[in-house]
């Protein structure tokens, strides 16, 4: 049986790891942690991700956990919408929904669905031969026909694979994220754009909120109390924010400079390397793309090498780099110029912004999803291979 080693085992990581098993490889997912502790925040599994997760069997599961998007859009901090649409028009336009859940679950199935004998933490890798697929951990080499570096955004292997690249750069902001209980009923979906600063919240299933934030700020500023901190910058915007923020423990508070790539990197691959998720394409949190990339990368990864080892050197991983480097920049670009545009702080060029924004909806509520068309209207190599999934249940 062919053998691939996965680097990693964050959601693009484990995602991969499940699609090369199906596909015949056998698979060690080597994780320097001692366990998996997602970072405490949500994630949205938007259109294109569930398709990915519908080839791999787990679509349903994966919503069956989560809480479909209701009515969402984008709002000025006194409340008043700009723009907005609901689940009902996203399922006419793509059939299926964006869902919400915490991004712990959805590690907890990825990694239950690869299997305990797949996963090995407390294994911190020390080195690569992109030639012939040797893996060097601080417990010894580890050969492999196929070596995947879904080792993040600050990936030392795509920095050995391509030492000339300048890496991720500060985007300008900073960001916070937290979870809170959440008893006031239903809840819209929404981002709310300030000047210069965004705070978005999302009902998760088992009623928990989700929130993130975004501010400029100095690249690597401290700050003694984040909640504080966020409530001085957010606390008079409209509810529940302030009441989501004293609600908030501050331990429960997540706060990271925001990194993404500037300059696309020319290949995904080198050799019998190939890289996924943020260690190929890190983006910007505004598209909320970046573990709906991953899974992508994933599942064409697997169908690019399906045919065994002798064609991943020979051919597969420029397949799979063809496949996804085009969609994945273009996203990647989309997602800066949204983050761009969340940092105007000049008051005439926030207002009209905020005219362009209400025009979408004052013409066609439809025209706030089809601006997104061309992220979410993607379709996985072996659609529904499963048999499972909103094309399958037709």
């Amino acid at each position: 049986m062919p053998a691939a080693v996965v680097i990693g085992a964050g959601i693009g990581g484990l995602s991969a790891g499940i699609a090369l098993r199906q596909a015949g490889w056998d698979v060690s997912v080597l994780e320097r942690a001692e366990r998996l502790e997602p970072v405490g925040s949500g994630l949205a599994v938007a259109v294109n991700a569930l398709r990915a997760l519908d080839t791999l069997g787990l679509g349903d599961r994966v919503r069956a956990l989560s809480r479909v998007q209701g009515k969402l859009g984008v709002r000025r901090p006194d409340g008043r919408w700009l723009a907005h649409t609901t689940a009902e028009r996203a399922r006419e336009e793509f059939d299926d929904s964006v869902v919400l859940l915490a991004r712990a679950t959805l590690v907890d199935v990825l990694a239950e669905t690869l299997g305990a004998d797949a996963l090995r933490l407390g294994v911190t890798v020390t080195g690569v031969d992109a030639g012939t697929g040797v893996v060097r951990t601080d417990q010894g080499e580890h050969a492999a026909d196929l070596v995947v570096a879904a080792d993040g955004i600050r990936s030392a292997t795509r920095r050995a694979l391509f030492p000339g690249h300048p890496g991720p750069v500060y985007a300008g902001v900073t960001a916070w994220r937290g979870l809170v209980p959440w008893d006031g009923g239903p809840l819209p979906s929404t981002e709310t754009w300030g000047r210069g600063r965004l705070f978005g919240a999302h009902l998760l299933a088992d009623d928990v909120v989700y929130f993130y934030a975004t501010d400029l700020s100095p690249e690597g500023a401290v700050h003694g109390d984040e909640r504080e901190e966020l409530l001085r910058r957010f606390g008079g915007w409209h509810e529940p924010i302030p009441s989501l923020l004293a609600a908030v423990r501050p331990e429960r508070i997540v706060r990271g400079d925001v990194h993404a790539f500037a300059t696309p990197l020319h290949a995904y691959h080198q050799g019998r390397v190939a890289l996924v998720g943020d260690a190929a394409h890190p983006m910007t949190p505004n598209l909320g793309q970046g573990a709906c990339q991953a899974i992508e990368d994933a599942v064409v990864l697997a169908h690019a090498v399906s045919e065994g080892p002798a064609h991943v050197a020979g051919g597969g991983l420029a397949a799979y780099s063809a496949a996804r480097l085009e969609r994945t920049t273009t996203i990647m670009r989309r997602s800066a110029a949204v983050c761009r545009a969340t940092k105007i702080r000049n008051p005439v060029a926030v207002s009209l912004r905020e005219a362009a924004t209400a025009l979408v909806t004052r013409f066609s509520s439809g025209l706030m999803l089809r601006s997104v068309r061309e992220v979410l209207e993607w379709t996985p190599p072996r659609r529904a291979a499963s048999g499972r999934g909103p094309a399958a249940r037709a």
